[in-house]
């Protein structure tokens, strides 16, 4: 019989997942996962494992196409580790592909891209998770923000078509490039038959946190928060699920403010199935994240059962995901704000857990990862 030819997506993202964690590596992970029945899948990335630069693994065939770089210098993303891989996806021009997906950040590299698939005439999908904007640069880099404004802008203007990660980034981007703009809504997804068939780890606490260590994520807060909980009598516990450049510094703040014997930094946690474990174990999930494109860990967390405190920060996007939870409560971006939040979840003995909890949140089935899948495929046209 003649063999099946799947059409080659070629997907190209600088950070993956098990080698490093966020949603972006999580929603790759589970998609092209999904999508090796449907396409040959090859994703481009640096070199973050030993051994050969090509490697297959299960149906997905991975490629080094830059050495292994640091993605933070002084707990900001790397320009030197952008430039690298922006120069090294000029490799892509020797290789197969029908369509070329990449990850937007961080920006340098979607113009090489832009080159690629305009040279081989081929579609070019990017997949946007969250828009900066002009006055967030200024925050992040001062004067040179106005540049990165630039590059971002003019990236945004590079693909054929662009994947929002959420229905507030899409709103964002039309606002920049029209009401015309080729753009398709697909959020990050969860996989809801995992959440129900992990248990809770049997080492509970009364507050968790799922993220990388950096500095927007505001994980300093969350410690200032159970501070402050410890000075008016409640000795609340809190464990910290992720790892990041701000670990040690994180560790550090703890150990000043006196909580260090409070707070379980879990930085080795690699199996989803394990964090959903540590996150049913706990009573309140707390995500003060300053900036979030959607908010995977916040989804994850509802599907568990865990009710969610977030802040109203204008650029964190989970707090539309919480805004629809009867179990979740935004508050002001503040540590005070935190305490207030978490002390009356604590206090609320009364209110519904676990799985009757998820039967209130019946929209999370909304988010599951196959239907996600299928929208992702009619964007890339295959």
């Amino acid at each position: 019989m003649r063999e099946i030819q799947h059409p080659v997506v070629a997907l190209v993202s600088d950070a993956i997942f098990p080698y490093h964690h966020g949603g972006k590596e999580i929603r790759y992970h589970e998609l092209t996962r999904r999508l090796a029945g449907r396409a040959e899948v090859h994703i481009y990335t640096m070199h973050w494992w030993d051994g050969p630069r090509v490697r297959k693994d299960e149906a997905i065939t991975l490629h080094a196409i830059s050495p292994l770089l640091p993605l933070y210098t002084h707990n900001r993303r790397s320009f030197r580790q952008a430039i690298i891989f922006a120069l090294a996806c000029v490799r892509l021009l020797a290789a197969r592909f029908d369509v070329l997906e990449a990850d937007h950040m961080p920006y340098l590299q979607l113009l090489v891209l832009r080159f690629v698939a305009t040279i081989k005439r081929k579609r070019f999908v990017v997949t946007w998770h969250e828009v900066w904007g002009q006055s967030y640069w200024r925050q992040y880099l001062g004067w040179a923000g106005f540049a990165a404004w630039f590059v971002e802008e003019l990236a945004m203007r590079l693909p054929d078509h662009i994947i929002a990660a959420s229905p507030h980034t899409a709103e964002r981007l039309c606002a920049i490039l029209g009401t015309r703009a080729s753009i398709t809504i697909a959020p990050n997804g969860i996989d809801l038959e995992a959440v129900r068939s992990s248990y809770p780890d049997h080492a509970t606490t009364d507050l968790v946190v799922v993220s990388r260590l950096i500095a927007h994520k505001r994980i300093g807060m969350l410690l200032d928060a159970v501070a402050l909980l410890h000075a008016e009598g409640m000795p609340v516990t809190c464990r910290v699920i992720g790892d990041g450049p701000e670990r040690e510094e994180l560790r550090n703040q703890a150990r000043v403010r006196g909580v260090e014997w409070a707070v379980d930094f879990r930085h080795d946690v690699r199996e989803q199935k394990e964090v959903y474990g540590l996150v049913k174990a706990a009573k309140v999930f707390v995500f003060p994240s300053a900036r979030e494109g959607f908010g995977i860990a916040v989804l994850e967390a509802l599907a568990c059962g865990v009710p969610v405190v977030t802040t109203s920060a204008p650029d964190n996007l989970a707090q539309h995901l919480v805004a629809r939870s009867p179990h979740g409560t935004i508050c002001d971006s503040t540590a005070s704000a935190i305490a207030d939040a978490v002390k009356l979840l604590l206090a609320d003995r009364g209110s519904p857990t676990g799985e009757d909890s998820v039967d209130d949140d019946s929209w999370l089935a909304d988010y599951g990862w196959d239907a996600m899948t299928d929208r992702i495929i009619r964007a890339l046209q295959i």
